[in-house]
């Protein structure tokens, strides 16, 4: 490989946008690194884009409308009443014990303490999470076959 295929091959490479090529061939042996302005920060952002300050960002503007804060106020005081059932770990949340079986509830559905309302796997091991309370599903906060977070909402119960 002579000194202008190198030289076409670089700037080949910098018009690309890739930030990286490894090239060899026989005993050559090249690598070109770019670093255009473009590439670099998408990388950063996309490998360490903090969560938390967005969702504060994007909640910021809605209770800074007048109207908007009104009509989410009246669910939340009746979501008060409600117990919330949390997920006691990291993992996929599933409603039913199999495929082909029918879920564990549903809303409306009667509960006492230790029904099993759910199963969580984590690791190739499905666990079966088990009510605390009795009561009354009124809502099911996670869609099937789900990815959840460790104390993240489930269900909402009524316990009266």
């Amino acid at each position: 490989m002579d000194l202008k295929e190198i030289q076409n091959l670089i700037k080949f490479v910098s018009n690309s946008g890739v930030a990286e090529v490894k090239l060899e061939t026989g005993d050559v042996k090249i690598t070109i690194r770019t670093t255009l302005e473009g590439n670099t920060p998408d990388i950063t952002y996309v490998q360490s884009a903090p969560v938390a300050p967005v969702i504060s960002q994007v909640a910021a503007p809605a209770p800074a409308a007048p109207a908007a804060p009104a009509t989410p106020a009246a669910p939340a005081a009746d979501d008060a009443k409600y117990i919330t059932i949390k997920s006691p770990m990291i993992g996929t949340f599933y409603r039913k014990p199999a495929p082909d079986k029918s879920p564990f509830v549903e809303v409306g559905s009667s509960i006492g303490k230790g029904d099993v309302l759910c199963v969580v796997e984590a690791m190739k091991l499905f666990n079966e999470i088990e009510s605390e309370v009795s009561g009354k599903i009124v809502k099911i906060l996670v869609d099937d076959m789900s990815p959840v977070e460790f104390d993240q909402p489930l269900f909402l119960v009524d316990p009266s």
